[in-house]
């Protein structure tokens, strides 16, 4: 905002202009990455409309959060582990499985076999 300028003002220069503001009402403000999530909590949301675009103007008290990747290891894979490399142990296999992010050859190699 310009200083000393009276948000009424503001406001009405906007109007005539063709853009509209409007302060949202919102608990939390969650933006979704690849790997983490910005979290913004206690956030002043305005929506701001102009020439038929809508952005959003967001500020707040900022934090990341890491995501966690679900990590999916079927019946298959871990008989597959098992087979490849001698192990009776389901849950050696699947461990190996989750150490390596689900990659099978890894696991199998982790695990001292081979691909026969």
């Amino acid at each position: 905002m310009m200083p000393n300028m009276d948000p009424r003002t503001m406001k009405s220069m906007l109007a005539k202009m063709g853009i509209t503001t409007e302060e949202m009402n919102a608990l939390k403000v969650v933006i979704e990455g690849p790997d983490k999530n910005l979290v913004i909590e206690n956030p002043q949301v305005t929506k701001i409309s102009a020439q038929g675009a809508v952005s959003f103007q967001v500020t707040g008290e900022v934090r990341e959060e890491s995501k966690k990747v679900s990590l999916e290891i079927t019946d298959s894979d871990i008989k597959m582990v098992m087979e490849k490399t001698g192990v009776n142990d389901e849950n050696r296999a699947r461990l190996a499985l989750e150490a390596a992010n689900g990659d099978i050859a890894e696991a199998i190699l982790s695990l001292g076999g081979g691909i026969q």
